[in-house]
């Protein structure tokens, strides 16, 4: 099987590699420039993805695409600058794609949409389906729902067979962002006034994600279909954080400070958004995930964190 992979050397794309070439994929890597993989994995020079791009020279032979690449958060552009410039990467980019692949005789598009698609949080114990009560409105979360509508119309004009994943906080060995800060803190023993949060937050290991994509590549269950996808196993951030302690040995320092007072100090300097982070909940339903293709994450939460934790401490020594 040719697989071509685009976002190759993005947190997940690297990943994805790595498996199918493990399981004897043809994979091939779609590069902004040249990189070094070895014999393993080929690569293709695609600098830009939008609505123009030319993809023809790499298309021939593939059986299926693997669509991680994506534009993500940039700092110091307006909302509208963030909404032209997501639609133009993530909604026209893959929609182009995915025809020029449906014209070359691709069989199968996985695309990795994400959880923002259904919201930014939910109630405890009210996760989110795979149905979308109200389409986002975040120009990132807009993107991502532009493009799945726009796939399910190529899907149905021409035949092409197309996968949805939508994943929340996808965290595993080298993750950047908060989930790197959160063990920064943990592993300097910062206090922190996060003791007593009782929120609940769905959350994904990379391998667990990669093993349902690649599941996704093959199961006939998953044609046209859309999968939300975790752990299995939420929990809240005082949680999230005592697992982390947990994984680094140390004693976790956590102020019991109730949540009210957090979102209160938030509101008072303008920066609820940073409480709602914190403090909100974001819960997702895999059940049907589960059922359609007989699938459970192969890792647990708490293998998960230990990875994630024991890669972060031999990258600081």
């Amino acid at each position: 099987m040719k697989v071509l992979v685009t976002g190759s050397t993005g947190f997940v794309g690297q990943r994805v590699l790595e498996i199918g070439a493990a399981k004897g994929w043809d994979c091939l890597a779609q590069v902004r420039k040249g990189t070094v993989r070895g014999e393993v994995v080929k690569e293709v020079m695609v600098p830009f993805i939008d609505s123009s791009t030319d993809w023809s020279h790499a298309l021939n032979g593939v059986d299926c695409i693997i669509h991680c690449a994506a534009r993500v958060h940039q700092m110091k552009e307006s909302d509208a600058e963030a909404l032209v410039a997501y639609n133009e990467v993530n909604t026209l980019g893959t929609l182009h794609l995915a025809r020029q692949a449906a014209d070359s005789g691709v069989k199968r598009f996985v695309f990795l949409s994400s959880i923002k698609v259904n919201g930014e949080f939910t109630d405890v114990g009210d996760p989110f389906s795979v149905k979308v009560n109200q389409p986002p409105i975040d120009p990132y979360g807009k993107s991502k729902f532009d493009a799945e509508v726009g796939l399910r119309i190529i899907a149905e004009e021409t035949g092409l067979e197309v996968v949805i994943i939508r994943p929340p906080l996808v965290y595993g060995p080298g993750v950047k962002a908060n989930f790197q800060s959160m063990m920064s803190w943990v592993t300097k023993g910062v206090p922190l006034p996060l003791g007593a949060i009782n929120n609940k937050r769905s959350l994904v290991f990379i391998d667990n994600l990669v093993d349902l994509i690649v599941t996704t590549v093959i199961h006939r269950n998953a044609v046209n279909r859309t999968f939300l996808v975790s752990d299995d196993h939420d929990v809240s951030t005082t949680q999230l954080l005592n697992a982390i302690s947990f994984a680094t040995r140390k004693s976790p320092r956590l102020l019991p400070i109730p949540m009210s007072w957090i979102q209160f100090v938030a509101k008072l300097v303008g920066k609820p958004k940073i409480a709602q982070r914190i403090c909100g909940s974001l819960q997702v339903d895999i059940s049907d995930t589960k059922q359609e293709l007989n699938w459970m994450p192969p890792i647990s939460f708490e293998e998960g964190i230990k990875q994630t934790v024991d890669s972060f401490v031999g990258s600081e020594t």
